[in-house]
């Protein structure tokens, strides 16, 4: 890369920087217990909106595998979720309602926040229905994880989202607060992914899945990006480009290694498609503030309208992260 494109990437990091720090004062402190966290703790970053179905068994998770503390920013949410939050003594709490879109998705109040409280620390930036797999999750925490990262000098852990969904209609397999959504959602598309280079910022673009397969069909092009870096050991100068799938400095997209080897990565179990998708569908449509004018769900309205089961003869049930690894979906490296 030339030093006149290197010089356009500092000064766009440098602009994503500035936005976040105008838009904190978008942000009011609803609940910060931040005082009370134990030093270098592993902190859990997320922006959501009506999602206290989904929370309990959200934060059950991630306190199993080891999550210190949760830095929430809550958009406008009118279900009980600010209010369910606020009574979490490992939650730490700030509230806005302004444009989700015009915040760049969230990622504006987040990248304040993880400036803020997360320089130093492990951060985790997920949103409520992604849940992280990484090698030997069942048996090691996190922070073991975190620790070999720290000791092969690696900044960022990436991980590869993958789209769970049930057998069968969404709508006749109801889900209830608290309860494992993979206990609904046990399938995946195990091998239909397209994987390119982005040449400016070093990452890899995958594409695919049951989303590519069924609402994208005649534009597999437009279907959402699955590569993410949602696990980064933060300092003040990074900045995420687009949501968590791309970071500044570019050195930080490197999640594979180009000697030919392989770096360790996870996966980021999906659970969007439940039977509360479709209300949930419907409102971003009506809100109109998701990416591209909302044109992923269009999509989704779309294919819902003809009530496709999303499983198919190549599906794959869900067993553990070793079979993500053998499929090629993911990697231990060399942690052993």
């Amino acid at each position: 890369m030339g030093m006149i494109s290197s010089y356009r990437l500092r000064w766009r990091r440098k602009r994503l920087l500035a936005r976040a720090f105008v838009k904190r004062r978008q942000l009011t402190s609803v609940m910060n217990r931040m005082g009370n966290v134990r030093p270098q703790p592993i902190l859990l970053f997320s922006t959501m909106r009506n999602e206290s179905v989904r929370l309990p068994y959200f934060l059950e998770y991630y306190r199993n595998i080891g999550v210190d503390h949760f830095v929430i920013v809550d958009n406008g949410s009118d279900d009980g979720t600010r209010e369910f939050l606020a009574d979490q003594p490992d939650v730490s709490l700030w509230s806005t309602n302004k444009g989700y879109k015009q915040s760049r998705f969230g990622m504006d109040w987040i990248m304040h926040l993880l400036r803020r409280y997360g320089s130093g620390n492990w951060c985790l930036t997920v949103d409520v229905d992604e849940f992280l797999i990484y090698p030997f999750c069942e048996t090691r925490p996190l922070r073991a994880l975190t620790d070999w990262l720290d000791s092969s000098s690696t900044r960022a852990f990436a991980s590869m989202l993958l789209d769970m969904y049930p057998k069968g209609s969404m709508q006749g397999q109801p889900y209830h607060p608290g309860q494992n959504p993979f206990e609904i959602a046990e399938f995946f598309d195990s091998g239909n992914y397209t994987i390119n280079r982005n040449g400016t910022y070093n990452n890899l673009w995958i594409q695919g899945g049951p989303r590519a397969r069924l609402y994208f069909t005649d534009q597999p092009a437009k279907s959402p990006a699955m590569n993410k870096i949602p696990l980064v050991k933060w300092d003040p100068g990074f900045a995420y480009v687009s949501s968590t799938h791309m970071m500044l400095p570019r050195g930080l997209n490197l999640a594979y290694d180009e000697s030919g080897g392989e770096k360790p990565s996870g996966c980021l179990l999906h659970a969007k498609f439940l039977d509360t998708f479709a209300a949930k569908a419907e409102e971003e449509m009506r809100r109109g503030q998701h990416y591209a004018d909302s044109h992923e769900y269009r999509s989704y309205r779309t294919g819902l309208t003809q009530e496709r089961d999303m499983w198919c003869k190549w599906s794959e049930k869900y067993i553990n992260w070793r079979q993500l690894e053998i499929l090629g979906l993911m990697s231990k490296g060399n942690w052993a």
